[in-house]
């Protein structure tokens, strides 16, 4: 059985540390910003957090772009070059195409390596969900099990991954085209929070309205409490868009209400941010089969 690589994308928001602890990929998006193009980098490389969002605070907008064939032509012609199969999984085809351009670059370098398979997975999330997908696939991959098998696994769990987020406008999602067309209607409304999930189809739709900031917290923390399955076994994900303050209270009403085994706190990344706007957060984990449609 030949050995199995995990990639994934800039949307996953897998810092550095749990990449290097998981053994796991990325290509690269782009950011776009005053008509200049740069690697949209996990490791916050060419903006740090704060100036990447404080672009945004100042009432400008960031551009973004798919994973260009070059760049999957790179990382897959790496792996496949040392003898791997490769199990790609991306961001919901619903936010982005990079998964259908994948599929595409895959194809065209399966013509020079016929004895290697790639897999192309449309994870339906983003941010930390599409990368805990990619844990989950590279934690398959140590069990020993082979590419076909992480991909029908994979497959068959991504609407298990439950994500609830606030923001505080959805300008900035509309504006990228990333929100449902049908939760407009929530608008900018005095003191109201949406607040985002992942829903089954793999659109990010606000399907709940809260007075206030705390009290949107307070919500997410009581939807994942709803919704978590076995949380003694699993991990709930913080992320954030620079508001480490509220993001280290977050945990704190995590860590109160739910027997989780433990937290993991990160930054929501170039791509996801852009879209979402600064001081978003939310928490991930996985729960309930989500079967909303926006």
């Amino acid at each position: 059985m030949r050995p199995v690589k995990i990639i994934t994308d800039s949307c996953s928001d897998l810092p550095r540390e749990l990449r290097e602890q998981y053994d796991i990929d990325y290509v690269r998006m782009k950011t776009v910003y005053e008509g200049k193009e740069q690697w949209a980098s996990l490791d916050f490389e060419y903006y740090t957090p704060k100036e990447l969002y404080d672009i945004m605070r100042a009432g400008n907008r960031i551009l973004t772009t798919q994973v260009p064939t070059d760049e999957f032509e790179r990382v897959f012609g790496k792996y496949l070059e040392e003898g791997f199969d490769l199990v790609y999984i991306g961001c919901s085809l619903k936010q982005s195409s990079s998964v259908n351009t994948g599929t595409v670059v895959a194809k065209k370098l399966l013509e020079s390596y016929p004895d290697a398979k790639i897999f192309c997975i449309d994870s339906l999330n983003a941010c930390i969900g599409e990368g805990m997908l990619a844990m989950k696939a590279a934690g398959l991959r140590d069990e020993g099990l082979d590419a076909q098998t992480i991909h029908e696994k994979i497959l068959a769990m991504r609407n298990t991954v439950n994500e609830f987020v606030t923001v505080h406008s959805l300008d900035c999602l509309k504006r990228a085209g990333r929100v449902k067309a049908s939760s407009a209607f929530f608008g900018n409304l005095f003191g109201v929070k949406p607040i985002l999930i992942a829903d089954a189809e793999g659109y990010q739709s606000a399907f709940k309205k809260v007075k206030g900031r705390q009290g949107s917290l307070q919500e997410v923390v009581s939807l994942m409490k709803e919704n978590i399955v076995n949380p003694e076994e699993q991990c709930i994900y913080i992320v954030h868009a620079d508001c480490a303050e509220e993001a280290g209270q977050l945990r704190e009403m995590v860590e109160k209400e739910i027997p989780c085994k433990s937290t993991y706190t990160t930054f929501i990344g170039p791509i996801i941010g852009a879209s979402v706007g600064p001081d978003t957060i939310g928490l991930y984990a996985f729960g309930k089969e989500v079967t909303y449609r926006g």
